[in-house]
């Protein structure tokens, strides 16, 4: 592993809408605790910051939302619906609320606990690339991608660190000169599964990618 491909807080300490689009395309890696890798291209973000209704931090200071004033790099778990887990990656500088939603990813493998597979054989080709479809929607969305990197709140408030549970590493060079050279297009709009903030254009994703949640 290469020290300068590891993403840090330094680059993170900026406001999450700068953040979220320049997410895209680096890498969210994942070390379970029996020490199996996974690795997963970012494909789809959105980004909550101050005077921002639908960001957690809006109101006040929570236990619930304290990981968001944390520095930048710090991990910010929530549970949806009662039942699924989201990760975000804090911001800005320590003491401001602000975080980026990892809504998608598109998964380079799959882990080999991942129960679910189990009980469809014909999911054991899902590492062969004609498979691949099947394998991108596995962590379609926020809900799915925490399910598939069994990602809780036993993380929540840890920093972003490599070699630990969660770290992120920088852009390739390949996918960066095909963003450079339009080659690879990046989609901004408006975020979804929200009901206040419904305006702002806070949402990132990469055009044509199947792994997106939903276009």
């Amino acid at each position: 592993m290469i020290d300068t491909q590891i993403v840090n807080s330094s680059w993170l300490a900026r406001s999450s809408p700068n953040v979220a689009p320049d997410l895209l395309g680096c890498t969210l890696v994942r070390r379970f605790p029996n020490g199996e890798i996974i690795r997963g291209a970012i494909v789809e973000t959105e980004a909550y910051a101050p005077g921002d209704p639908a960001c957690h931090a809006y109101l006040r200071r929570t236990p619930r939302n304290e990981a968001m004033f944390g520095p930048a790099g710090t991990i910010y778990i929530y549970l949806i619906y009662g039942m699924y887990h989201c990760l975000n990656i804090v911001t800005d500088l320590e003491g401001v609320g602000s975080a980026v939603l990892i809504r998608a990813l598109q998964l380079e493998s799959v882990p080999e606990g991942y129960q679910q597979l189990k009980h469809d054989a014909g999911n054991r080709r899902l590492r062969d690339a004609g498979n691949r479809r099947l394998r991108d929607r596995l962590a379609a969305g926020p809900g799915k991608l925490c399910r598939v990197l069994q990602i809780n709140s036993s993380l929540n408030g840890l920093p972003l660190r490599a070699g630990e549970g969660l770290w992120l590493e920088h852009r390739n060079t390949e996918f960066q000169e095909a963003v450079e050279g339009g080659a690879i297009a990046i989609v901004q709009t408006t975020r979804i599964g929200i009901s206040k903030g419904v305006d702002l254009p806070w949402r990132w994703y990469i055009a044509n990618c199947a792994a997106v949640s939903k276009f």
